[in-house]
């Protein structure tokens, strides 16, 4: 079970990276519900061993190509996040340790493998995954684009994807060449 969760997690991080263009430097946003994972209603049966496995195959995909994780809490910690310090340098950090039943156990186990982890309250990610219905769009740069995953399932949980792009500003009229009139 746990190796069909890894594996799952490893495609879903795959085909995110890849239609979302990220690259090195760059953060991808993770929020986790283990229970829907399990096939339980969100908050309900977070499962440290099941976080463990679906961060495996996330970490190993993203670190490889130098992409930051941001590993988004649960409600009870109004879905700070726990990214690693090197991604956030000039972030104002929040003093809090995840719990499985106090931040999640995605984040728990995020915290746990990080070299120098911290929690922000808010991020503005390139792209991310949401395994269970977590609600990450808070932590998304303002201009979100839905991706339809081939790979959009974890365990039981389904996965929704986003990517982001740069605002578009102005329109047909915003032209320099207008701007020298």
């Amino acid at each position: 079970m746990f190796e069909d969760i890894t594996l799952q997690a490893h495609k879903v991080t795959e085909e995110i990276i890849e239609v979302a263009g990220l690259k090195k430097g760059q953060i991808l946003v993770v929020g986790c519900s283990t229970s829907e994972i399990c096939g339980d209603k969100i908050g309900t049966n977070s499962n440290l061993d099941v976080a463990k496995a679906a961060f495996k195959g996330i970490y190993e995909v993203a670190s490889s190509k130098g992409i930051y994780i941001a590993a988004q809490c649960c409600e009870h910690l109004n879905r700070a996040i726990i990214v690693e310090q090197a991604a956030v340098p000039f972030s104002e950090i929040v003093n809090v340790v995840p719990q499985p039943k106090a931040g999640g156990s995605l984040a728990t186990t995020a915290y746990s493998v990080f070299e120098k982890p911290v929690a922000v309250e808010e991020i503005k990610a390139d792209a991310g995954i949401d395994i269970g219905g977590t609600l990450i769009g808070m932590h998304l740069k303002k201009v979100a684009v839905p991706v339809r995953l081939t790979n959009n399932k974890i365990g039981q949980a389904h996965v929704a994807a986003a990517r982001t792009r740069a605002k578009f500003i102005g329109g047909e009229r915003a032209h320099y060449d207008d701007a020298l009139k």
